[in-house]
């Protein structure tokens, strides 16, 4: 049981970073820190830099849900120990 919760305790982090990673990079309605990725609006046009920013927010809310149903299951078998 503790290698269980070891386990999923390492995902959780990694995951949280990755989501970390996500909100960082991603546009905000003034051009952020999301211009860290270079000219993907001059280069390959607008339609190209919308969907790569529609993909990183549909990844963030899969990552967030992730995240939260990980700890909820770390917190529940963390109290059974």
């Amino acid at each position: 049981m503790k290698a269980l919760i070891i386990t999923l305790g390492i995902i959780d982090v990694l995951v949280c970073i990755a989501l970390v990673g996500l909100v960082v990079f991603q546009e905000g309605n003034s051009r952020g820190l999301g211009s860290i990725a270079g000219g993907a609006e001059t280069f390959f046009g607008k339609s190209k830099a919308r969907s790569i920013d529609e993909t990183l927010k549909k990844l963030t809310s899969v990552l967030a849900i992730t995240f939260g149903i990980l700890s909820m299951v770390l917190y529940v078998l963390s109290g059974r120990v």
